[in-house]
């Protein structure tokens, strides 16, 4: 690691999700897939944590995880495994929180108005709908 680059120890790990991503891209697998799902079970298992963007509610002092809509109309939470690949969307995120991986997954499982998280919406990038998030967290009735 550089000395000039200062990285979260709780992001430490999630470059291995990057590559698992850059692996599914260039192999669109079900074997693949499974591959990824396990890399980011292993992380979040670790304690490792997301970065989420956040947005101000107008009318009160809470916080809103910033959304991203897909082309058919999808809402989803947009959280990113570095703040290099948050970067990669220019202007497009203002503020950040570091979260735990495994709260997030459960946490949107609970929202209805999403569909699930982008990982990494603007380069290595993953939808994991409510089922992968299910899959993820090892729920028996995925």
């Amino acid at each position: 690691m550089k000395d000039d680059k200062k990285i979260d120890e709780s992001l430490l790990g999630n470059e291995k999700i990057e590559e698992a991503i850059k692996l599914l891209q260039g192999e669109c697998t079900q074997e693949m897939l499974a591959h990824t799902l396990t890399v980011i079970r292993k992380q979040m298992r670790k304690g490792g944590q997301f970065i989420i963007a956040v947005e101000p509610y107008i009318s009160s002092e809470k916080i809103n995880i910033g959304v991203v809509q897909s082309p058919d109309g999808l809402k989803w939470w947009s959280a990113f495994t570095s703040f290099d690949e948050e970067l990669k969307g220019g202007n497009e995120v203002k503020s950040t929180f570091l979260t735990d991986i495994e709260q997030l997954f459960k946490s949107a499982l609970e929202v209805s108005e999403i569909s699930g998280i982008i990982l990494n919406p603007w380069n290595r990038t993953i939808m994991l709908d409510k089922k992968l998030i299910s899959i993820i967290l090892g729920n028996e009735n995925s």
